[in-house]
């Protein structure tokens, strides 16, 4: 198989290549030079969002310049989207677009499945506007030059693993390594979904191979892990000798501290953003391959990862995550 991605060079692009090279693909990777992409794949360098940013995927030609499918990441302008898909069109059998779950018209009824409504006001064409209506417009942009019958719409959740530039799961690993009483989001059997970007990444490879088309929500299925055993696994595999306090939602929320971001992955049960991002219906992916790999080995190797590069990297366009020592001591009274 001959692949194209878009990006590559990060997170869930770096684990579509590393996987695709693990079958002996040939992978082609488009990129604008700011990390250096896996070893064995061929580089071309652009950037999307600049005048003549196709520049180097346009100039190939014949068989140098076709691909049975291209797995683009982009969640920005949908019209940096847009121009790649119309210059694709003829060049590539498939697009494997990685959208979200935010595609969603909010909030999304808990079990929602690919056919809930989607956020209005999305352009196949448009600049830069919101998260939701950014990626609506991706996908937009994709069926508008492949069709339906030529789209993989990957609409993915909490995406958690190796390479993560987010900061999300790094945060508690690195807090819970650094020992003490911890600021456990309560209660333990809090159900979560998220995927491994490993097994998105296989997931994808496996839908180009078996020629799948249409939207699918790309998370675990409800029930794969809860918020204890995610908390569990990093004390586990740090070995600082932390406690975690399981405390009260009601309390977490009383002292102002914001779920999702101050303390990344837990949402309070019952609110309308636990429904939206842990309770989606995965049956279609699931019956078209998806399979996921239990907490411990994406937490272990997480964790083996960050021991290696030191500090996560982080995404210059989205907001640093995590609770400040001095509030967690307050609510813990320390």
């Amino acid at each position: 198989m001959r692949l194209l991605v878009l990006g590559g060079t990060e997170f869930a692009g770096r684990a579509v290549v590393e996987a695709a090279l693990a079958r002996d693909w040939d992978v082609t990777v488009f990129h604008r030079g700011r990390h250096a992409p896996p070893a064995g794949v061929r580089s071309l360098h652009g950037d999307r969002t600049a005048p003549d940013g196709l520049a180097e995927l346009t100039a190939l030609a014949g068989a140098e310049g076709e691909w049975d499918a291209v797995v683009d990441t982009w969640s920005a302008a949908p019209r940096a989207v847009q121009d790649a898909a119309r210059l694709l069109a003829d060049r590539v059998r498939r697009y494997v677009y990685v959208s979200s779950c935010s595609v969603y018209a909010w909030p999304p009824a808990a079990g929602y499945t690919e056919d809930a409504p989607l956020v209005e006001g999305a352009s196949a064409g448009a600049e830069q506007t919101d998260y939701a209506r950014d990626k609506c417009g991706g996908e937009l942009a994709v069926l508008e030059s492949f069709g339906p019958e030529r789209s993989v719409l990957v609409r993915s959740g909490l995406i958690l693993g190796p390479y993560e530039n987010i900061g999300r799961l790094p945060w508690w690993l690195t807090r819970i390594a650094r020992g003490g009483p911890v600021l456990a989001p309560g209660p333990r059997d809090l159900p979560l979904q998220y995927v491994d970007v490993r097994d998105l990444a296989e997931w994808m490879l496996g839908a180009v191979e078996g020629a799948a088309s249409g939207a699918y929500n790309l998370i675990s299925p409800q029930g794969h892990t809860t918020t204890g055993a995610l908390l569990d696994a990093c004390v586990r595999v740090t070995g600082g000798g932390a406690e975690l306090r399981w405390t009260e939602p009601e309390v977490i929320l009383q002292a102002g501290i914001e779920p999702w971001t101050q303390l990344p992955v837990w949402v309070p049960p019952g609110s309308e953003l636990h429904g939206a991002l842990h309770s989606a219906d995965v049956s279609r992916a699931v019956a078209a391959g998806l399979r996921c790999r239990p907490v411990s080995e994406t937490v272990a190797d997480t964790w083996r990862w960050l021991q290696d590069v030191g500090t996560a990297p982080q995404r210059p366009d989205r907001p640093a995550v995590g609770l400040d020592p001095a509030v967690e001591a307050k609510v813990l009274g320390g």
